[in-house]
């Protein structure tokens, strides 16, 4: 049994589980503020067109500044600077909000554009670095536990903050919103004194990962990984923003608006326990498994949006929790696998950056498509999903070829 519990203290494997505890605090951020976000932002004097032109273009910067900073991390290799650098804008611009007067929704949105650019910062540094340890643990395995983690802190994010609320004294909503985002600073220190300390502890985590035999500093486009990309994009496009699913929730009046950041914290229970099921059986099965994953959630807009059913919206909630935790645990471990070490901060800056506006061109067509005919959203959802299956498969199937290959053309 001691033999077993050394294994598992592996210098690697402490530094996963360091990172996933950053992830934890950090979500517990963020995660936290994005469940109360919406309300207060209207509160603030934000119309609903400035709301949702502000989080779709927040989102979009966070997605697309990853191919730049991706490419500046492998060139510089200064992943725990710009580690560091992301998280602290990241955190800091939460608690932040706290302090933006009535009426001040320019500032509050001028906060969470700074917010996710130091999401884009951070992103494809931190999970190169992650991928380092991940090497000798199991990509899926490692991306799930910091997954879990990750998730752990989105569901007790939204869970305080409904606390906080409660303990209040009917108060002012204005003046209760901004004591949340004051509380939030909390975790937010947290994560900034862990990452820290994290970074003290492993200054050089590339050690943990043996040099690539691909050397140059030019990443090369494998078939494997644009087949790969093209399902993810596909299945981003498919994959509805949980701000549609509550705003469809509470206009349909099937769920008390007080209760909506527990529905959130629900999916990101389910997303966390996901997560760790299907990464530890990417690293046993391989690419298939995120197939399989798909299959299960791909059809979570029939529930949510063609009922008024609350145990059935809620069912299709969780299916929804289960595709963001394959999503999040596997898509980072496929990128690990096809990418060599020496470019790899550049492969998920060109990843993440085509999932994101894959994301986001889906969310605007399926926002456009609710206001047309609801069907056409969950039609337009399912058939996305549906169609990168095949995809995911053949990604596997190209991949097995290029490993054979390699041999041979080195």
């Amino acid at each position: 049994m001691n033999d077993r519990v050394k294994k598992a203290r592996t210098p690697a494997m402490v530094f996963i589980i360091l990172i996933g505890i950053v992830s934890l605090f950090s979500d517990m951020t963020h995660e936290g503020a994005a469940s109360i976000l919406g309300a207060y932002l209207s509160l603030a004097g934000a119309s609903a067109a400035a709301i949702g032109f502000i989080s779709g273009l927040g989102e979009l910067i966070g997605y697309s500044l990853r191919l730049v900073t991706g490419v500046i991390a492998d060139k510089a290799r200064k992943y725990w600077t710009l580690t560091v650098i992301g998280y602290v804008v990241d955190c800091v611009a939460i608690p932040l909000l706290a302090l933006i007067p009535e009426n001040g929704w320019i500032w509050a949105c001028l906060l969470i554009i700074i917010q996710r650019t130091g999401k884009a910062i951070k992103k494809p540094s931190k999970d190169t670095i992650l991928s380092f340890a991940a090497s000798q643990e199991g990509a899926g395995k490692s991306f799930a536990i910091q997954e879990a983690l990750d998730q752990l802190g989105a569901f007790l994010g939204p869970v305080i903050l409904f606390v906080v609320m409660a303990l209040q004294s009917n108060p002012d909503t204005f003046s209760a919103y901004s004591m949340c985002f004051a509380v939030l600073g909390i975790p937010a220190f947290a994560t900034i004194a862990l990452l820290i300390y994290s970074k003290h502890k492993f200054p050089n985590p590339e050690d943990f990962e043996p040099e690539s035999k691909e050397k140059g500093g030019r990443l090369i486009m494998k078939p494997s990984f644009l087949i790969y990309m093209l399902g993810a994009g596909l299945f981003a496009m498919g994959f509805v923003d949980f701000t549609l699913i509550t705003m469809h929730v509470s206009r349909e009046a099937l769920i008390n608006a007080t209760y909506l950041p527990l529905l959130y914290a629900a999916a990101m229970l389910v997303d966390a326990v996901a997560a760790l099921i299907f990464g530890w059986m990417y690293d046993k099965y391989g690419i298939g498994v995120l197939a399989v994953s798909t299959l299960i959630s791909a059809a979570f807009a029939l529930p949510v949006f063609m009922t008024d059913s609350v145990p059935i919206v809620v069912l299709g909630v969780l299916m929804w929790g289960v595709g963001m935790g394959a999503q999040e645990s596997i898509l980072k471990a496929v990128v690990t696998n096809i990418i060599p070490k020496n470019v790899r901060s550049t492969g998920f800056g060109i990843f993440q950056t085509t999932f994101g506006v894959c994301w986001f061109l889906g969310s605007w067509a399926m926002g456009a498509l609710y206001d047309v005919n609801i069907a056409w959203l969950v039609i337009f959802s399912i058939i996305t999903q549906f169609v990168a299956i095949p995809l995911f498969l053949l990604t596997g199937v190209q991949r097995k070829k290029e490993l054979s290959a390699e041999p041979v053309n080195g």
